[in-house]
């Protein structure tokens, strides 16, 4: 790709932007593990919203949702779709989190079940996180720079590696000095400019095309042999990757995990400055979610189209969001959009850092050592960072051998330990009568039977395809799969607490339903107003209009 001047002061004012900014926030005195971690509870509805947003929006998106919508259409869009989970965060859990006080999320299930439950989410949700996450985004990040750069090497280096750690360290630099502040008020210039650039690409792809109507026309006739079109939601049940049934429910059940449980997400809300910021801030989120489908994966559609018609030529699927940028887009333009690009790896990268850090720092450091200084603990909090990262791009490789799956990888692996993590939040709340012990096995249980399918999809050549244990664990489709682990889950976590001792109604007081004192229902009601609603009821009605016309 020719990169002009014009594109390059682009660029340059965007860095600029950025120093700007973590010159700002390290001018800050950071006093306290709560300054470090979540920006002293200070964040207003702004900064909260961008950053769930920025947050969500990584590489994976920009090149695996981009190549999803070029190879399945609107298939995966029911992933994006599931930001009116958003709202329950903001209506349920915001409430309950900031009654509690809690610094992680696995805090909240010691409050509420015991310390095991606590630490057990602590180490799988740092796995997942370096594992799936954070390699990832990074892996994706390389893949990106490289193609929208166009430089195939530099030194005598393989130029994905030097845009994949060029990108870490920058990140891990920021990230490292400003903590939750750098991720917050970076999230407020990355933001616009992702939204921006990928609007632009929007309209000029559909310009070239000849509308709207004309992706449509070409994208509904690759119909897939159950006869569904590229343009349908809904697909049939008998699809193999995506039937109707298990990725309606099976989205709703990785996007409750997500958004409404995922300390990497929910730092985000524990950040505010008060209940009413911080359930702003996730609905201003939920309006933001609902735009990926449109800049991501309407996009590889078009370029889907666009290589039908002979107007591009798409190398890939995976190359569709790359393609898009170097042979459409005019001088200027690009550089925004690749500033967009930069903006939303290293948003979800400098997140993942502070959250992976936080959970180390706070969850295991500091039950080690109760008495360790504030200091201390931030000093710990930049060790893991560097940690994580390391971990992260040694994981890479191994990732190089998937990247035209990118996208249903991270969901797939998802898929196999949300189910425990969400039944035990979800009903930890809503039922007074689950024990520690039931919400720890319930959660173990899952957990472990995610991790069995796993083992078994690595070494399936190694099966008998007529055993029963191949049938099920390897054969049904992942989306069922995940949904009988719901109920699993549930069936384990209910059998236990009944066969238990009840829990102490004082220990649990204020975090179910069922125990929340008159103060806390007091400010809870005093914490929103109509304009709360009306925004939450929008976003829903957008979203049943969307479903409607893509059905």
């Amino acid at each position: 790709m020719h990169f002009h001047t014009l594109d390059f002061l682009v660029l340059i004012l965007f860095g600029l932007g950025l120093i700007a900014i973590i010159i700002w926030v390290s001018l800050k005195k950071e006093e306290s593990s709560s300054d470090y971690f979540l920006a002293g509870r200070n964040a207003t509805w702004i900064a909260i919203g961008a950053s769930i947003f920025a947050s969500n929006i990584g590489s994976e998106h920009i090149v695996g949702l981009a190549g999803s919508g070029a190879s399945t259409g609107m298939a995966m869009a029911h992933w994006e779709f599931t930001g009116w989970i958003i709202l329950i965060l903001a209506w349920v859990f915001v409430p309950f989190y900031s009654h509690s006080r809690i610094f992680t999320t696995p805090e909240f299930l010691e409050k509420r079940y015991n310390t095991a439950a606590r630490s057990f989410l602590s180490i799988i949700s740092l796995i997942s996180y370096v594992f799936t996450k954070v390699a990832v985004t990074v892996y994706a990040g390389g893949v990106v720079i490289k193609e929208v750069t166009g430089i195939q090497s530099m030194f005598g280096i393989d130029f994905f590696w030097i845009g994949a750690i060029g990108l870490v360290v920058i990140t891990a630099i920021y990230t490292v000095i400003g903590g939750m502040r750098s991720v917050l008020y970076t999230s407020v210039l990355q933001t616009p400019i992702l939204l921006v650039g990928s609007i632009a690409i929007l309209i000029i792809g559909l310009n070239k095309l000849g509308g709207w109507n004309e992706m449509m026309s070409i994208c509904r006739l690759n119909v897939s042999e159950h006869g569904d079109p590229m343009t349908s939601l809904m697909r049939s049940s008998k699809d193999p990757d995506f039937p109707w049934l298990g990725t309606i429910l099976g989205s709703m059940i990785i996007g409750f995990w997500y958004w409404c449980t995922d300390q990497y997400i929910v730092q985000r809300v524990l950040s505010g400055k008060n209940i009413t910021q911080s359930r702003r801030g996730a609905i201003f989120g939920s309006y933001l979610k609902l735009t990926p489908v449109f800049i991501f994966l309407i996009p590889g559609m078009i370029a889907y189209a666009l290589d039908q018609k002979g107007l591009l030529f798409l190398a890939s699927s995976d190359a569709a969001f790359p393609a898009l940028v170097s042979q459409l887009l005019p001088m200027g333009l690009k550089g925004l959009v690749v500033a967009g690009l930069l903006a939303a790896l290293m948003s979800s990268l400098a997140s993942l850092f502070n959250s992976s850090a936080m959970l180390f720092t706070v969850d295991f450091y500091q039950k080690f050592k109760p008495h360790a200084k504030q200091k201390e603990l931030i000093l710990v909090g930049r060790i893991a960072t560097t940690i994580i990262v390391i971990l992260g791009v040694l994981w890479i490789p191994i990732l190089q051998g998937i990247g035209n799956v990118l996208y249903v990888y991270l969901q797939q692996v998802q898929s196999l330990f949300a189910p425990g993590i969400a039944t035990v939040f979800f009903l930890g709340i809503f039922s007074k009568r689950i024990t520690a012990q039931g919400g720890l096995w319930g959660m173990v249980s899952g957990f472990s039977v995610g991790m069995i399918r796993m083992l078994f999809l690595i070494f399936q050549k190694h099966m008998n395809p007529d055993s029963i244990l191949y049938t099920v664990f390897v054969e049904l489709n992942w989306l069922y799969f995940m949904l009988y682990l719901v109920a699993f889950s549930v069936f384990v976590t209910i059998l236990v607490s009944l066969l238990t001792k009840k829990p102490d109604q004082e220990k649990i007081k204020g975090l179910t339903y069922s125990t929340i004192s008159e103060e806390q229902k007091k400010t809870t009601k005093a914490s929103w107003n109509k304009w709360d609603v009306i925004h939450s009821v929008v976003i829903v009605l957008i979203l049943i209009a969307i479903y409607i016309y893509f059905w």
